[in-house]
């Protein structure tokens, strides 16, 4: 693994972040790589408080779960079994707060974590100070393990570096050459690892984004590919979401040199009371909201 693996050591004050914007207006548009990247950092940093302050209890200080269905790690498996974690090198995409770099090294694996958001990373460290013991020091990082600010298709990492890598809703729909994300996780994986991936079923863009019966008619067609986009009063991004359609996700897959070995599109469960944005028990028990895409580097 890369000895030179940057940690993340973010003072305890906030960042400046802008100040808050009017509502923006929602848009089906282009949006390239850069203006991708650039939009959706911004918005991570002036939301992360409050997407933490929301669903910072649903998604616990070291719990894995895959989406907002809750299907939890150490129920579904998915990296394989929880007792033959220990020791592995895992890479995080996307880790919002680090629940589940947290959770993975409660298992005994040695996970990474890494966030295009300087704001999501500095609540990782927040919680990881937090939960800290007398040999934290020692660790290298808040939480024990190495927190990153890097985009999801450049990673910083020598080939080989990981033997697992995953993503709960992190990164892959936020940047706008998802192939290009396959290709990096599959040189920064050893032959054998595991890449595990959650993202917004893609079905769901065929309907509104409402979690009651007005989201329950499609509206529009679930082969247009063009980004949804929310601008400023001046054109200029300031969120961007990438749709793809589940073909195009397994030849994404494929053409990285990975094997799709599962696809899991969660059903809701009956405890599941909640909503999250779209994501609904009305909603859920009709059509799938999350899928994950379970693959292998051969």
């Amino acid at each position: 693994m890369n000895q030179d693996i940057p940690a993340f050591n973010a003072p305890d004050d906030r960042p400046d972040l802008p100040d808050d914007l009017d509502e923006p207006e929602a848009t089906r548009r282009t949006a390239d790589p850069g203006e991708t990247s650039t939009a959706n950092r911004g918005w991570w940093d002036r939301n992360a408080d409050e997407y933490q302050s929301d669903h910072g209890a649903f998604l616990g200080d070291d719990r894995f779960v895959w989406g907002p269905e809750g299907l939890d790690e150490a129920d579904a498996a998915l990296l394989g079994p929880a007792a033959a974690l220990t020791g592995q090198r895992v890479l995080e995409i996307g880790c919002g707060a680090a629940q589940c770099a947290r959770w993975l090294a409660g298992h005994g694996a040695r996970p990474v974590a890494l966030d295009l958001s300087y704001r999501q990373l500095q609540h990782a460290r927040r919680i990881g100070e937090g939960a800290c013991d007398g040999d934290e020091a020692d660790a290298g990082a808040p939480g024990g393990f190495p927190l990153v600010q890097a985009d999801a298709g450049a990673l910083p990492f020598a080939d080989g570096s990981f033997d697992l890598a995953c993503s709960a809703y992190g990164g892959v729909p936020f940047v706008a050459d998802s192939a290009r994300v396959m290709r990096e996780v599959a040189r920064v994986l050893r032959p054998g690892g595991r890449w595990v991936f959650s993202v917004t079923h893609p079905i769901r863009w065929a309907f509104p984004d409402e979690p009651g019966p007005e989201g329950l008619t499609a509206g529009a067609s679930y082969f247009d590919r063009t980004p949804y986009v929310e601008q400023d009063d001046d054109g200029r991004a300031v969120y961007v979401e990438h749709h793809r359609t589940l073909g195009d996700r397994v030849r994404e897959i494929a053409a990285a040199g990975l094997r799709l070995t599962d696809l899991v599109e969660p059903e809701w469960p009956s405890w599941n009371d909640q909503e999250w944005g779209g994501w609904s028990p009305l909603r859920g028990r009709l059509f799938p909201g999350t899928a994950i895409f379970v693959c292998v580097k051969d």
